[in-house]
């Protein structure tokens, strides 16, 4: 970690020790609870604990009653912090906002960051009034605190202990420890910096990790939102990816209520959409107010900062990390730290794409390979089979005979045909499946069936295609991809029955869409993992619907009944 140059300690130290020569002996006699007091505000490195301690041990040695840090903001032009000493949690609380630094005394010190010691700032031209609810206060006294050359803030005592006014000695003193909170302040920042920086690198190397982990695309995607939201101390993480019509679509959410956000577009006429697949970045100082925010989500937030996700020229979609109404605003080194994980996050977005790509054409190859294979050995064979018992039923002059091999030949015709049909699943690209969800769901059975050994059954009650929506849609051919793949791999079952119910009801009267995945195999045992029912779940509440399973079909409510609901 970088510290305050040792240099620059000792001459702060020598000027401070310059200004007690002279003086009378009561300051003298002052001295050794100067030093403890020094020595205090230095022992710590997180910032807000320091400035926490420096307001305290000022209190105690200029004897007042009350103490506080306006930390100037990074323009200059009011406060981004204020910290104070000596008010009970309640009675903040009850005053309510704290001082901004716009007007009154405090902003007179921030723009002329000079020594004040008033004996009622009452009767100051400066001063603007209390709050309701502010504690009476009269003698005042402020020393500017600087790190390293540059104005970091005020610090005010106000209430000398014994009613008089603040004196000399008083403000020596603080001198002295506002130039030994300088030094300690500027560690504690270069300390803070640091683990920021460790912390962002952390959840760029989390990030990157879970892309190439091979997991669905989508929970790729929520993975960098939960991280851009968690390391920018965000309200909400937000991933947006570019439409068909240069417009911006969110796609995944991390944040209290997702579900009211995915799938919101932001049109191709926003400024915002043109300026980020642009690759440039939009901060934002309040959502609520800014009119360039034209979603309806705007309302709910105040600092944001929109980040382009682009990596070697490519722009994959946007980031966006808005934080609460009234929250403090960004930084510039969280800016910056922001911008970085983006471009970090978009390297390893391309990164998983390729590797996914990658997996695919090796699917693809398998599964040629294996459409091959059953086209040219299973069905000549089967084919094989069945000319050669219609042979023997014409030789059979036993009618019973006759009639059970033409049974086992209409069983081999029906059996060549879904092994048809599983070739052509096969062989079929992604880009030629039609758009209905109906066929969609049918190809997922169809391709589970290779698998499986036999096809599961399957239902469709009401207009499914008409009422289900693309978004609902996706996330219900990817649940059922998930059940029919836990059912090929633990089930052990040998009936499958899929049921797609666009008539469903949830509790509080709205139309649902539920997936019903029923089989009759071996169960859900009590100690067995749960990662594919849990994805299941998280799927169905991120569209503000639930995921569950019970009995399945087998004998006596044996196997799996696995349920994914969510509304249309």
């Amino acid at each position: 970690m970088p510290e305050q140059d040792p240099k620059d300690s000792l001459e702060a130290a020598t000027r401070a020790t310059r200004s007690l020569q002279g003086l009378s002996t009561e300051i003298t006699a002052r001295i050794p609870q100067l030093l403890e007091a020094m020595r205090s505000v230095g022992a710590g490195l997180e910032l807000h604990s320091t400035l926490d301690r420096i307001c305290e041990t000022a209190a105690e040695l200029a004897h007042s009653r009350y103490a506080a840090i306006g930390v100037v903001d990074e323009e200059g032009e009011g406060l981004s912090d204020f910290v104070t000493y000596g008010v009970p949690d309640e009675l903040a609380d009850e005053i309510g906002r704290r001082p901004d630094g716009q007007r009154g005394l405090l902003g007179a010190l921030i723009h002329d960051p000079v020594p004040v010691r008033l004996a009622d700032l009452t009767a100051d031209p400066r001063f603007a009034g209390f709050p309701p609810g502010h504690p009476p206060m009269r003698t005042f006294l402020g020393v500017p605190i600087r790190v390293q050359g540059e104005i970091f803030g005020n610090l005010y005592l106000a209430e000398k202990n014994d009613g008089g006014e603040f004196n000399d000695y008083d403000l020596h003193m603080v001198r002295v420890l506002a130039t030994e909170a300088g030094i300690a302040i500027g560690n504690a920042r270069l300390y803070e910096a640091a683990r920021q920086r460790e912390r962002w690198i952390d959840g760029s190397v989390a990030v990157t990790t879970a892309l190439l982990s091979g997991g669905d695309a989508d929970d790729a995607l929520s993975v960098v939102a939960e991280q851009a939201r968690r390391l920018a101390d965000a309200a909400a993480g937000v991933v947006l990816l570019p439409t068909e019509d240069g417009g911006l679509e969110i796609v995944a959410v991390s944040a209290d209520d997702p579900s009211s956000s995915l799938g919101v577009i932001i049109g191709p006429d926003s400024s915002v959409a043109a300026k980020l697949l642009g690759g440039e970045a939009v901060f934002v100082d309040d959502s609520a107010t800014d009119p360039r925010m034209v979603t309806g989500l705007a309302h709910r937030y105040g600092p944001s900062m929109l980040l382009p996700l682009h990596s070697d020229g490519r722009v994959l979609g946007a980031l966006a990390t808005p934080r609460g109404r009234g929250d403090r605003p960004f930084t510039e080194a969280e800016r910056t730290l922001a911008t970085q994980f983006a471009s970090q996050a978009a390297l390893a977005l391309m990164m998983a794409e390729a590797q996914r790509d990658r997996e695919r054409l090796a699917v693809y190859e398998d599964r040629d390979r294996i459409a091959r294979d059953l086209h040219d050995l299973v069905i000549q064979r089967l084919f094989a089979t069945g000319m050669m018992l219609e042979s023997a039923q014409r030789r059979s002059v036993v009618p019973e005979v006759q009639t059970g091999i033409g049974r086992a030949v209409d069983e081999l015709d029906v059996t060549i045909q879904e092994i048809r049909t599983a070739i052509f699943a096969l062989q079929q690209e992604p880009a030629e499946a039609p758009s209905g969800l109906r066929t969609r769901v049918l190809r997922e059975i169809n391709m589970a069936a290779v698998p499986l050994g036999f096809k599961p059954s399957h239902r469709f009650l009401g207009p499914v295609d008409a009422l289900v929506g693309e978004l609902t849609g996706k996330n219900l051919i990817a649940a059922l991809r998930e059940a029919l793949s836990n059912a090929f791999r633990h089930a052990e079952a040998s009936l499958i029955d899929v049921v797609v119910d666009a008539t469903a009801t949830l509790p509080d009267g709205r139309g649902a869409v539920r997936l019903s995945v029923a089989d009759d195999g071996v169960g859900i045992p009590a100690g067995g993992r749960r990662s594919g029912l849990r994805n299941l779940a998280r799927r169905a509440e991120s569209l503000g619907g639930a995921s569950w399973f019970g009995p399945g079909i087998g004998e006596d409510g044996g196997g799996t009944t696995v349920v994914w609901e969510v509304p249309l």
